[in-house]
């Protein structure tokens, strides 16, 4: 028996698990794969979340890892080059996005969590079932087991295993692009200022991400769109490549095969109902955001924050109720709504821009825009935190004698 089993090792899942096992609370968290290295998540830590983790005293520690700070938030058009968002200019201990592998930040944090006698990973562990009492049932090497537990969250993402068994469906909000992400070497002689970029083609465009050793990509496709490009091959996204960011040119060869690639279907969803008794959605299980923004990442840990601050006391208490649950909701959903929308309107108007055969770049009026002294600090704070950014409850970390 636990107190809360977790389903779902990524940022959101894993923080909640941190700041439970912090605050005194017994809980297991279960993870479906061997360790947390997958290709092509989310790598951006925002200033609000090395602030939230500078209050945990894990800042300083986390940043010692390898990671690029990304300062700028470019669009690159045919009409010229807008910054359109400046993190230097956020008042902030950290005024830069991390860009840090995932992967890394996930290890670090399990490894810190690890060190609180309420908390237990286990890895390989597959959830099959919920239990009528409360808790999961899961698979791992050793067989099938019950996990009981007072509170189960499922954190484990867009293809949530745990929203289906529950019958809480999400609904699309209307995606209209997907990516292709691949990765390509960084070199010394590559741009200096080059952080998190966009670069607009007729037809598609590249999000660059910078990273300590080399550049993940995102090419853009049309939804549905990836069986003609991959019968078209690489050749097609090397010339956009050449075309377009022309310091690549000397390593676009790299990409030989359409294997080294990766889909993402991208996806704007949101699930109606986050909670039922005894157990709550966070993160994508409950919402998926867009790679639009790269706050994916931000969405999720302000949910485990947002969680915590709701959750610690009657878990303390055992006077948990769905009414509790139902909190936590009432108080992410307003800022998940008005993030998705602004990521709907620019997924509809990139269609539009497909549709009547124009290009999918942004409209000419922004570069005045971010001309107007204080634009580029405001679009980077904006970012930088989220609408309505939950603070971390000191009363979560006040460990009962």
């Amino acid at each position: 028996m636990t107190d809360v089993a977790v389903a779902g090792g990524g940022p959101g899942g894993m923080v909640l698990a941190y700041l439970l096992a912090r605050a005194g609370i017994p809980v297991t968290l279960l993870e479906s794969r061997q360790d947390f290295d997958r290709d092509f998540r989310g790598d951006s830590l925002h200033p609000w979340t090395l602030e939230l983790f500078d209050e945990l005293g894990l800042a300083d520690d986390l940043l010692a890892l390898p990671h690029h700070p990304a300062r700028y938030f470019r669009f690159h058009t045919p009409s010229g080059e807008v910054t359109t968002a400046d993190y230097g200019k956020v008042r902030s201990k950290y005024p830069y996005v991390a860009l840090m592998p995932q992967a890394r930040f996930l290890d670090f944090v399990a490894e810190r969590a690890k060190r609180l006698p309420g908390f237990e990973l286990k890895l390989g562990a597959k959830v099959t079932g919920l239990l009528d009492g409360g808790g999961v049932r899961y698979r791992d090497a050793d067989g099938e087991h019950e996990l009981p537990a007072t509170l189960t969250v499922a954190a484990d993402g867009r293809f949530s295993r745990i929203r289906k068994l529950a019958g809480l469906p999400a609904h699309s909000l209307g995606a209209q692009t997907d990516l292709l992400w691949f990765r390509l070497p960084r070199h010394d002689t590559d741009p200096p200022d080059a952080d998190v970029d966009l670069f607009f083609g007729r037809h598609h465009y590249v999000g660059l991400l910078s990273g300590p050793v080399d550049w993940q990509i995102g090419y853009s496709l049309p939804k549905g769109g990836y069986p003609a490009v991959r019968e078209a091959g690489v050749e097609p996204i090397r010339a956009f490549l050449r075309e377009h960011l022309p310091w690549l040119g000397d390593r676009v060869d790299l990409l030989t095969d359409m294997n080294q690639t990766t889909l993402l279907s991208v996806d704007i969803s949101r699930v109606e109902r986050w909670h039922r008794p005894g157990l709550l959605l966070i993160g994508d299980a409950a919402h998926v955001i867009s790679p639009v923004g790269g706050n994916g990442i931000l969405m999720a840990v302000q949910d485990a924050v947002a969680a915590a601050n709701r959750l610690v006391g009657p878990l303390r208490a055992g006077t948990l109720t769905e009414d509790d649950l139902a909190a936590v909701q009432r108080d992410r959903e307003p800022s998940i709504i008005e993030v998705q929308a602004q990521q709907v309107r620019t997924e509809k108007r990139v269609a539009a821009a497909r549709e009547r055969g124009r290009p999918i770049a942004p409209p000419a009026f922004l570069k005045l825009l971010t001309a107007i002294p204080g634009i580029r600090g405001r679009a980077a704070r904006s970012n930088a935190y989220g609408p309505r950014p939950p603070s971390l409850d000191p009363a979560v970390l006040a460990v009962p004698a």
